[in-house]
């Protein structure tokens, strides 16, 4: 192998951390020409050792269950390092607020699991952090190698509270009151406080929520301090007690399920004024415009159940992150992509208010455009919402879009279309400049008109375009 150059070198000793990989002794993350690295550091070399070894990591990555990761040879390693290892790269990193129901619950069951299977490895997560959870094809998969610790006799499970915060408080406040709670994990990063989520819960919750929220929270505040001798209260118990905890915990999660409930958007395609003869015309057209694009990476904006956003995957490198306000839609969609398979990540996402920058200095989770670029971006029967609905200008849209990606296939909605006159029945109409020449001469300052084709049997138009160089 060719030697590395002085200049390589250095960069490799003086790497970019990711700024949410901060707060780990064991290593952190790091970023090379697009290309993921993790350094694991002397303090952890021995777990690592002993991952690899036991024949724990092999089972994980066989079941699909955790990323792969290839070690790289010993002169690419940073200073105060063991060794660097090369994971699997994730094509989109999400955040558990912007995860649905079931996609918060497959990662709750992907952590347990993981952790009961290493204890007959003779190890532990040392954490349940739901950031250790991506989503790949339908998926959940951990992508914390460090977060494997030995087991020792006698000893309870140290990420056990965080496990409550992060997952069964936020899942029982969905399943209990409301699906929005979930948002909560905006403010609160390491998971909902026990306390408040008892407080909001109240009688819901049954056992699960007497026991691992209730409880807890009334014995962290008593048991979290010092006793009044001064001397810390040590918790201990038997392996057997141990993976009892774990699976009991595996049961509860996979009994919560959400209420049945009508979402505005949850049933858009059976409500909508297009005739079947519209809906076909405007897949063709999508469909049409996509085999321009040729992109590889795609964002469905408003993908609702991913009708329009599987167009993409015609070509066979292509990736959709398919966005929606709605969490019945993204439901519907997480469990396609689930029994299919395919290249896709449903999200939740309200682009008036989309994923903040979060975390110690604002970096440790960052919004959509830092953790990712699209090529092409896919913003259909949505522009109406957000000019009238939100009161978003054209030509602030039409910037925030060029910012973001190089095609843009777009569909705009007419103001004698009957979706928007029904926002206008309930309000002035203040939109003078919402017109399609109006809509054409915003979105012209960015963009370069491609192609525009009208929906047969509406008053439709998409488009599309090219950001200007």
């Amino acid at each position: 192998m060719m030697a590395k150059t002085t200049r390589e070198l250095n960069m490799i000793r003086d790497p970019q951390k990711d700024p949410a990989s901060f707060r780990d002794p064991s290593g952190f993350v790091f970023l090379r020409e697009d290309t993921v690295y993790r350094q694991i550091n002397t303090c952890y070399e021995k777990q690592y050792r002993h991952l690899m070894d036991c024949g724990l990591y092999k089972k994980l990555t066989q079941s699909r269950l955790m990323v792969s990761h290839e070690e790289q040879p010993p002169p690419f390693v940073a200073d105060n390092g063991s060794l660097i290892i090369q994971p699997q790269k994730i094509p989109m990193i999400s955040y558990p607020y912007e995860w649905c129901f079931e996609q918060l619950k497959d990662a709750a069951v992907l952590t347990l699991r993981i952790h009961r299977l290493a204890l007959d490895y003779g190890m532990i997560l040392k954490d349940a952090s739901a950031y250790n959870v991506q989503f790949l094809n339908g998926r959940a998969v951990f992508i914390d190698t460090l977060s494997f610790d030995f087991y020792h006799e006698r000893m309870p499970w140290v990420a056990y509270g965080q496990f409550c915060r992060h997952f069964l408080a936020p899942l029982l406040l969905m399943a209990c009151k409301d699906v929005r709670l979930s948002q909560m994990l905006r403010i609160y990063i390491d998971g909902i406080p026990l306390d408040l989520a008892s407080r909001i819960l109240g009688y819901k919750g049954g056992l699960t929520g007497a026991q691992h929220i209730h409880l807890h929270a009334k014995a962290s505040k008593k048991h979290g301090q010092t006793g009044h001798d001064g001397k810390v209260r040590k918790i201990h118990i038997s392996k057997f007690q141990h993976i009892a905890l774990i699976d009991s915990l595996i049961r509860a999660v996979e009994k919560l399920f959400l209420k049945k409930d009508i979402s505005e958007w949850g049933d858009y395609y059976t409500n909508t004024n297009y005739s079947d003869e519209s809906a076909g015309h405007k897949l063709e057209i999508v469909k049409k415009f996509f085999s321009v694009c040729n992109a590889e990476m795609v964002w469905d904006f408003g993908a609702n159940d991913g009708t329009y956003s599987r167009l993409a995957l015609c070509n066979q490198n292509a990736y959709v992150v398919a966005f929606d306000i709605d969490s019945n839609a993204v439901s519907r969609n997480y469990a396609a992509v689930k029994k299919s398979g395919e290249s896709m990540l449903p999200l939740l996402l309200d682009l008036t208010n989309p994923s903040p920058a979060i975390g110690f200095a604002n970096q440790e989770r960052s919004i959509i455009s830092k953790r990712q670029k699209p090529d092409c971006i896919l913003c259909l029967a949505l522009i109406h919402h957000l000019a009238i609905s939100n009161n978003l200008p054209l030509p602030l849209l039409a910037g925030w879009y060029s910012g973001l990606c190089e095609y843009l296939i777009i569909e705009f909605v007419p103001k004698e279309d009957s979706q928007v006159q029904k926002l206008l029945a309930t309000r002035d109409d203040i939109f003078p400049c919402y017109t399609k020449s109006g809509f054409e001469t915003a979105f012209s300052k960015f963009f370069s008109i491609l192609a525009s084709e009208s929906v047969h049997g509406t008053c439709r138009t998409i488009y599309l375009m090219k950001r200007n160089t």
